[in-house]
């Protein structure tokens, strides 16, 4: 268990219900090209978990016996990393599933993937791109040196490709604070990363995501060490907004480890939480969708990242708000 789980335990949350299940979110893996200090994974060159090539079947077969699910979520680590990465997408497709990859960019230059652009852009796979802010400054400090220039190649790179450009080929950035802060309207973040790139670089993209910092792994902590983890969870409860509970992710989607076991969420999975009211991990061979809608979803206090102010989702935020603070480097 996460040594931050007690403190999250001990804060009540509104219970959750799901309404379904549209989304299979899938982890091929920790391992990573780097090494950010907002992971909620913790992942980096260092970890060596990854999704086997049995587990991938077993992601199929399910796709294939259910298809209310049509989106297929690839994360990590780089989930280009894993060897198996591309006869999973290329079976998704084969069964008309979306299929979106959580790409760090720099990742589209490493050796052993070699073509990955332009694989990705003949199976028309959506591309969701971390890109925490548009200076240098700040992508190098959270990312580590020289990591905003190869984001910025790789966001050339996917252009010149029809990512940004063709509907067909939808490129998402996304953006989350630099400390614990909420990040800022995304609509209005929106406008300014669209301004910053297309006037200094030529870059083209579809939209922008913000996400607020999960306070687990890494970036909690991070917040421990700090002395300000109780200061960012009150900020988050503070800004909690009810209406958001409705749209929140986990209610459509399930988490896949690379091990094969389900969560309600990505970041229940890194507190290693079971899906639902159970005690015991489940594997998503024994699960059965069709009894999902009104179950419960497992909930504590980090949720509150996912409710907080404009909320906050793998598809950035639930609702329209405004700010004035525009600046990335929040």
């Amino acid at each position: 268990m996460h040594p931050v789980w007690p403190l999250l335990q001990s804060i009540p949350f509104p219970p959750v219900t799901r309404a379904g299940l549209s989304a299979l979110q899938v982890n091929l893996g920790y391992h990573c090209n780097q090494t950010c200090v907002h992971c909620h994974v913790n992942a980096g060159p260092h970890r060596t978990e990854e999704m086997d090539e049995s587990t991938v079947d077993e992601v199929i077969r399910f796709l294939e016996a259910n298809p209310g699910v049509q989106i297929l979520d690839l994360t990590g680590g780089a989930p280009e990393l894993n060897p198996h990465f591309r006869r999973l997408v290329l079976a998704a497709r084969n069964l008309g599933r979306r299929v979106i990859d959580r790409c760090n960019l720099t990742v589209l230059f490493e050796p052993e993937v070699a073509g990955l652009a332009e694989f990705l852009a003949d199976q028309q796979v959506e591309i969701v791109a971390s890109l925490p802010c548009y200076l240098e400054e700040n992508v190098d400090k959270q990312r580590g040196r020289g990591s905003f220039d190869a984001s910025i190649q790789g966001l050339l790179a996917l252009n010149a490709l029809g990512y940004g450009v063709h509907r067909n080929l939808p490129l998402s950035l996304v953006y989350n604070p630099q400390g614990p802060a909420l990040p800022p309207a995304q609509d209005e973040l929106e406008t300014a990363y669209r301004t910053q790139l297309r006037q200094r670089f030529g870059i083209e993209f579809t939209r922008l995501l913000t996400l607020a910092n999960m306070p687990i792994q890494r970036f909690g902590s991070q917040l421990v060490s700090h002395g300000q983890f109780d200061h960012y969870l009150a900020l988050l409860q503070v800004a909690h907004r009810p209406a958001n509970l409705e749209h929140i992710m986990c209610r459509e989607l399930l988490s896949v480890d690379w091990q094969g076991h389900v969560y309600d969420c990505d970041f229940n999975q890194q507190l290693g939480l079971p899906a639902g009211t159970s005690v015991h991990k489940q594997h998503l061979r024994d699960v059965n969708a069709a009894a999902l809608p009104g179950a419960a979803v497992r909930v504590a206090a980090h949720c509150y990242g996912c409710t907080a102010g404009q909320g906050s989702s793998c598809g950035g935020s639930l609702a329209t708000t405004h700010s004035s603070e525009l600046a990335c480097a929040a």
